[in-house]
Formats: C-alpha cells, structure tokens, sequence
C-alpha cells in the first residue's frame, strides 16, 4: 500500500501549484494528480502564449511564464506528480482516509483531498461542418499552443467572444492575413479587444466578416480555403491554411460527478470559510467550485488554496491549529 500522503491534489493547473507552496509553509508535502502530460492546466494546454494582467506584482506575464514562475517557487517543497493520468474512483474508510485510483492503475492515499480541476474535463464546442474532422491536425485547430505556427500563413477564425477577439489581435503581427467571422455583428468580448479589433480592422490588417459563419471546408491532404456565407449575401471562398473556430469549451465533472460531492451543474459547492466540501476532507478551489459570489480567476483561486490548507492543517494534525507566520519573518524552509 502506498505511503499516507498529506495533502493529494487533483488539478496541476495554477491553482494546484500554488497550493503546494502555501501548503509547503506549514510543513505539508502535496501529491498532485493531472491528466495532461505536463503541469500548467489551461494555461499550457490552451493559451501558453497569450499575456495575463490581473496577476499582482506582474503587470503582463505569459501564461507559460507565470507557471514557470509557480514551479519555481515551490520547488522547495518537492511535490510529487502523476501525470498522464485520470481519476477514476474514490473511496473513503472508516479512518478518514481517501484512496484514490487513477485509469493507469495507480493508488493514493490521504486525509485530504484538494479538488483543483479548473473546468474539468473540457472539449471544444465544433461547428457543425461536414468534412471538419477529416481537416483536424490538416489545418483546423481548436486551441492555440504555439502561435508561431502560423507564421505567414492565411488564417480564418470564427467566434465573438474574448479568445477569438484576443487571438485574431495577437496573431496579426504572425500570420500573413487573418479574417475573423461571427455570426452577429455584436462581439461579446472586452470592450477594449473590441476597439482594438476594429482598430485593425479599419486599418486593413484584420478582415471582420460579421452576420456570417463558414460553411464549407476546402483541400485535399491540407486545409486550402474555406466558404463563408453571408446573411443575406453571396458566399466568399477565402483561402486559408489555418481554420481556427473558438466557440468556447464545454465542461464536464467526468469522474468526479459521482462521487456524492454537492453540484450546481459542472462545479462543486463548497462553504467560504475553508471551501470544503459536503464531503469532510475533501475540497475544492479554483474554476472548479461555486459559491455565492464567485469569480473564476487565478488571484482568487490563490486565496481559496491559502484559506484551505489551513484546514488541511487541522485534519492532518488531529484538530490542532497552525502558526501562522508571515514568510518575511519565517523565510521559506525547503522541504528534506
């Protein structure tokens, strides 16, 4: 049987990590548990590239860089990490200890259960295109990792909110001709991705075809070009390599949805005070959860992880409290 571990952390997105190192402060060593390959979630997965703002201290950093960032400043710690794998099963003894299995077979064991899974489980929204599959990896993407792939190339992208908004600005400078296509004229993007696109837009260096969608997909072995019907228009062939649509993800609990943990559609309900469960020992911070008021950013799933080991404290420790120090007086003491 595995070693009692003190804290398991389903989700190594930033959320996770960042769990780690203020668990790490009190003397607590986290086992994190992700089914993608590499640590980061979202971050690395979907927008690697793309600049964050709402970050204290860092006016813009990348998404790769802030979870270089994160693996850096817990790496006194030595968290250990399964990755590649999904949990699949959790069961819970008359001890209080939670074992967990993953799909490749692997057992772990804690007191407590840290849920940090951002959206879950989570696949693009596709268009309803007849030949879309055969392009996939042939030149439609669903997610953007490594922007210069597209250098000087022709690229359409379909949407309205603030991914298709944000990528058709950045790639501009990369690619050699973008054409964004919604299906309204109203975006429901920021404000100012809005001004910033019709910017460019009436500057000639990103072409907007609005009250439209694509329609049709074009090429043999490769994506060649795409058809864009128009309300109340004639169809436009444009060429293209690239065919992005960014209709948003759709989110889904997987596993997690039946292990008895109280839900409002995909998140987990959770009390404020420590962001527990209805399950003792089990919680739940970051994207994944929902409580009266909450708002799906980073900084605030900062401050639910930094709340709830505090609690884990109390578990692992038999109810006592810990002491708190502040780390400019503490410093910070690498783990052995």
């Amino acid at each position: 049987m595995d070693n009692l571990k003190d804290i398991i952390i389903i989700g190594a997105g930033p959320v996770g990590l960042f769990t780690v190192f203020e668990a790490g402060l009190l003397g607590l060593k986290c086992h994190l548990i992700d089914a993608l390959g590499a640590p980061g979630g979202q971050l690395n997965e979907i927008y690697p590239k793309k600049p964050i703002y709402d970050i204290p201290g860092h006016p813009e950093i990348l998404a790769s860089d802030l979870v270089d960032n994160l693996m850096k400043q817990i790496s006194p710690f030595k968290p250990e990490f399964t990755l590649g794998e999904t949990v699949i099963e959790l069961t819970k003894d008359n001890e209080g200890i939670f074992t967990l299995m993953t799909d490749q077979g692997t057992m772990l064991r804690s007191k407590v259960i840290a849920i940090a899974a951002g959206l879950g489980c989570f696949e693009p929204r596709k268009p309803a295109l007849a030949n879309l599959e055969f392009f996939e990896k042939k030149g439609v993407d669903y997610i953007i990792r490594d922007p210069l792939k597209y250098k000087n190339s022709k690229i359409v992208i379909s949407g309205g909110g603030d991914s298709a908004l944000d990528w058709a600005i950045y790639l501009v400078n990369i690619a050699s001709e973008i054409t964004l296509v919604h299906r309204r004229t109203e975006f429901r993007g920021a404000p100012e991705s809005v001004r910033k696109l019709m910017e460019l837009s009436n500057s000639g260096k990103i072409n907007v075809i609005t009250n439209a969608e694509v329609t049709q997909l074009n090429g043999s072995e490769h994506l060649e070009g795409v058809v864009v019907s128009v309300e109340g228009g004639q169809p436009q062939t444009l060429d293209a390599q690239f065919y992005i649509p960014l209709f948003g993800l759709t989110p889904k609990l997987g596993p997690i949805a039946g292990w008895g943990l109280g839900l409002d559609k995909n998140a987990i309900q959770v009390n404020t005070l420590d962001y527990s469960t209805n399950i003792p020992g089990i919680f739940a911070i970051g994207d994944i959860n929902t409580y009266p008021g909450k708002l799906k950013l980073i900084l605030c799933g900062f401050h639910e992880a930094t709340l709830m080991v505090q609690s884990a404290y109390k578990i692992i420790h038999g109810g006592k409290d810990p002491s708190f120090k502040y780390t400019t007086v503490t410093g910070i003491k690498p783990m052995q």
